[in-house]
């Protein structure tokens, strides 16, 4: 007889490193947690704002406060588990899955500012990598405690150049 693995499935987004993450952050892993984690986690390329994240987790039977949802998504993005990115056309933050340890934080990404898709862009990441890690030392080296950087690419995707042919 096999005992059941007591480790989350592999779909999970709580890794142990993610898990220590958010430990180290002081943050428990509420069911709010969960659901705001797997989310972001299901589609890592979408750019979501506080409203959309709202209204998926509403769609989904999660009833959050909405203020504490702010909180809780910038606690995430101050601990590294999601990117908070400007977006400049509508005055708000939207957020991405910032995907796992200090390599996914300086990955080069393209986001369409029509539908705010991010695409990864993996032929870049190791120069990326290398000017994170250049920059990060001067300012270390000047007294300062870098924390990440962000490379993104902005303009229209592909699916947004061309509409969709009508039937």
């Amino acid at each position: 007889m096999t005992m059941p693995q007591t480790a989350a499935p592999s779909s999970s987004p709580l890794t142990p490193e993610l898990l220590e993450r958010l430990h180290r952050a002081g943050l428990r892993v509420t069911p709010a947690t969960r659901a705001v984690l797997g989310l972001f986690a299901a589609d890592p390329c979408a750019a979501r704002c506080h409203f959309e994240v709202l209204a998926q987790l509403q769609a989904r039977g999660l009833l959050i406060n909405r203020v504490t949802l702010y909180r809780l998504l910038d606690r995430l993005a101050a601990c590294g588990v999601l990117l908070r990115h400007a977006d400049a056309h509508e005055r708000r933050w939207r957020f991405t899955w910032a995907g796992n340890g200090a390599a996914a934080l300086a990955q080069p990404r393209f986001e369409c500012d029509a539908c705010h898709c991010l695409l990864p862009l993996p032929a870049a990441a190791l120069e990326a990598q290398q000017l994170a890690q250049s920059w990060s030392e001067r300012m270390t080296a000047l007294g300062h405690q870098p924390q990440r950087l962000d490379f993104t690419l902005h303009g229209t995707c592909a699916d947004c150049l061309q509409p969709h042919a009508r039937p």
